[in-house]
């Protein structure tokens, strides 16, 4: 009887238990683009690279300068892509820009935002000195091509593709970020 009781009691714990759990990993992938921002966290992580790339060069002393610049481009092209697609959006499906479309493609597009935190967390690290500027600089490239590497993965795992494929995607993705690290290395020094 006891038995009995003790179970019926556990199964709603455990069961509202999985389904917190549940509820936080889709917000975690949802965040962090496992389903449909995986393109606009690729595109986010590129851009972030880029402008540090460019403009480490231009103020390599200066990582405030650098991170105020990676946050203030990738908000100005995350309100570019919301315009253009909702534009788009509303020219193929003929109807007027709609408050709900808009909003769902901000969400859809909040990769390019949420990509520039890690490398602005690394030029952070520079602008207080707890590692040198030009450490930052690099930092922030490495992160972004880990990023990348992820991004690869997870699309790999959502399009179920064998080894082969999984590495293809991978290197794609941070052949592009290499791209990327070789203009700071080589072009702008």
């Amino acid at each position: 009887m006891f038995r009995g009781s003790a179970v019926a009691t556990l199964s709603p714990t455990m069961e509202a238990a999985r389904s917190d759990q549940t509820r936080l990993a889709r917000t975690a992938s949802h965040l962090i683009g496992v389903d449909d921002r995986i393109a606009s966290t690729v595109f986010g992580t590129i851009t972030a690279m880029a402008t540090v790339a460019a403009y480490g060069r231009a103020f390599p002393n200066s990582p405030w300068t650098v991170e105020e610049l990676v946050i203030s481009t990738a908000a100005v092209l995350w309100l570019a892509h919301l315009y253009t697609h909702a534009l788009s959006e509303s020219i193929s499906e003929q109807h007027r820009l709609r408050f709900a479309s808009l909003r769902r493609l901000a969400g859809r597009e909040l990769g390019i935002l949420l990509a520039v935190l890690p490398p602005s967390f690394a030029l952070l690290l520079g602008a207080l000195d707890i590692i040198d500027e030009t450490t930052s600089i690099w930092l922030a490239l490495g992160l972004g091509l880990a990023i990348l590497a992820l991004e690869g993965f997870r699309y790999a795992r959502l399009e179920q593709l064998r080894l082969t494929g999984t590495l293809v995607a991978v290197a794609v993705n941070v052949g592009i970020g290499l791209l990327v690290v070789l203009l700071k290395a080589e072009v702008l020094h």
